[in-house]
């Protein structure tokens, strides 16, 4: 593609974008919204409180959720998986995959087959 076309293309492209912008700045919803945002943040630092203290608040459930949890920093527990071997019926259970026997089994017979004997 020549520079003028490329010029040319990206300049539709901006005006297209212009005018999408003019339309949502007279948009009642986006003002209504903005309006809130603002009110929302003054109360927030009005009462020395984030976001996050709100959701806490309005709906607790979340805050127990893996990301929140993470972001407390606590992990949940990982899961016990069971590995068994078909070939030897040699059973693996492990909470991670730094299992010496587990990477054995990857070794010789690859990650995948391995995955699939998971029960």
């Amino acid at each position: 593609m020549s520079k003028l076309a490329e010029f040319k293309a990206l300049e539709a492209k901006l005006a297209e974008q212009l005018a999408q912008l003019d339309a949502l700045k007279n948009d009642k919803e986006l003002k209504r919204e903005i309006e809130f945002e603002q009110k929302l943040r003054s109360l927030l630092g009005e009462y020395n409180f984030s976001l996050r203290n709100v959701i806490a608040i309005l709906d607790p459930s979340v805050s127990r959720s893996p990301v929140a949890a993470k972001a407390g920093g606590q992990r949940r527990e990982r899961a016990v998986k069971v590995y068994i071997n078909p070939k030897t019926n040699e059973r693996v259970e492990t909470k991670g995959g730094n299992h010496g026997v587990l990477k054995a089994w990857k070794a010789e017979h690859g990650a995948e087959t391995v995955e699939s004997w998971l029960q």
